[in-house]
């Protein structure tokens, strides 16, 4: 194996394949290399798909993608060890095409965007690992992978190898990825006939529900949980930091089956038969903990490159816009006859900052470490909020000033005036 490709994409994920899909669509000479049996055989997500980001790669994607509900409503849910306050939002408008979000089984969707990468004319070789990369001194020449003869050449090489990235890291390109800068994550998903999620979600169709949930399901730890709708199953999962996991010395495992035995949530799952079961790692140390993205003969992308907006529950939009744009700033590099160089490739970054990924990141560049060093949003608060929305509801013959008056006194004696103040400057400054 030592012919010569204009790129080598490694991995096939969604920044992978968006990345060989646009370089192979535009005439270029791609090797994409994937160490699972499959595109999408390793891949975990919960998994949403923003249309945008996806329609400005595949423009008719939705004539054939295998795809399972669009989403018309977002309900967030904080919840304590008995009840939950949150919100909904729910519009027609999302649910006119061409619809804004969809639920995907990763699985399906990542072997049809694979097919497509392959129509493009990209070549792309499975069960394959990459052991290092090529070196000309400073320099990215190619891939050396397991197999026989296995040195692959290639004027660029895209890294999509997710979120160890450890090509990146043995190249010195990428640090080994902190505990507290990365996510573990769990997810299950529960077969149930379509008409049980329609009635139990008040949809009809193809319309879904997306439920975003956090508070003292996650034990004081820093994360979230979620349940989506698809056709006919719904998959719930949580996460939370690795370095949280091991001071709490409790599993990812126990951590889901606790959450879904919360009152709030068990009833919308009941009488689901689960018949999968999958952890990744996300990361999510935002801004502050990104790599490098690019050098002489290499860019990074997707999660490698920590493309993910926690707050928000972004990732496969970035994955995939991360993809593109590397991959259009090697076609233009092409076309001007320009090398692959640091200082050519720097144009990545530069279109990068102006489109919203890191336009998003940098706004919550500070929110990270905010919530890491307080737990009490993940346990104190939630709490809080639930019990006053308790005693304001009941109705108990105690009059509605003396009822605002122990409210406040609950906040104050649990975190203190002061620390109130704190914890709201803080949230102040890390969204400013």
């Amino acid at each position: 194996m030592s012919e010569k490709f204009d790129a080598i994409v490694v991995g096939a994920g969604a920044s992978g394949n968006a990345a060989a899909y646009t370089l192979a669509k535009a005439g270029l000479k791609v090797l994409q290399l994937e160490r699972g049996e499959s595109s999408g055989s390793k891949n975990v997500q919960g998994a949403i798909l923003y249309s945008d980001a996806l329609e400005r790669i595949i423009p008719d994607f939705r004539d054939d993608a295998p795809l399972e509900r669009h989403l018309i409503e977002q309900r967030m849910w904080v919840l304590d060890d008995a009840s939950f306050i949150g919100t909904h939002y729910r519009s027609e408008d999302f649910n006119k095409p061409p619809y804004n979000r969809y639920t995907i089984i990763r699985a399906q969707f990542d072997k049809w965007f694979s097919q497509k990468v392959q129509e493009a004319g990209a070549l792309l070789i499975c069960e394959t690992t990459v052991s290092e990369l090529l070196m000309d001194g400073e320099r990215v020449i190619g891939v050396r992978t397991d197999r026989e003869g296995g040195e692959v050449y290639a004027d660029i090489v895209i890294l999509a190898d997710g979120v160890n990235s450890l090509l990146a890291t043995k190249a010195g390109f990428h640090y080994e990825i902190a505990p507290k800068n990365v996510a573990l994550a769990v997810k299950e998903i529960h077969f149930m006939p379509q008409e049980t999620i329609e009635s139990r979600f008040n949809v009809a169709g193809d319309a879904g529900v997306v439920i975003e949930l956090a508070g003292k399901i996650t034990k004081g730890m820093m994360g979230t949980g979620f349940l989506y709708t698809n056709k006919e199953s719904l998959t719930i999962g949580v996460g939370c930091m690795l370095s949280d996991f091991k001071r709490q010395k409790i599993t990812p495992h126990q951590l889901l089956e606790q959450m879904k035995e919360h009152p709030s949530i068990k009833p919308l799952i009941a009488g689901g038969e689960m018949k999968e079961y999958s952890a990744h790692l996300i990361p999510e140390g935002g801004y502050n903990a990104m790599p490098k993205l690019y050098g002489d003969g290499w860019m990074i992308v997707g999660d490698a490159g920590m493309f993910v907006n926690a707050v928000h529950r972004e990732g496969s939009n970035m994955a995939m816009t991360t993809g593109r744009m590397a991959a259009e700033t090697v076609i233009e590099l092409k076309k001007a006859g320009k090398a692959m160089d640091e200082k050519h490739l720097a144009a990545y970054r530069t279109n990068l900052e102006d489109c919203f990924v890191l336009k998003d990141l940098k706004k919550y560049k500070n929110l990270h470490s905010v919530f890491h060093a307080n737990p009490y949003f993940f346990n104190t608060y939630p709490e809080l909020l639930n019990q006053a929305v308790h005693e304001l509801i009941k109705v108990d013959g105690v009059d509605k000033k003396t009822k605002e008056k122990n409210i406040r006194h609950n906040f104050t004696r649990r975190r203190s005036l002061f620390g109130l103040v704190g914890d709201a400057y803080k949230l102040w400054r890390a969204f400013e």
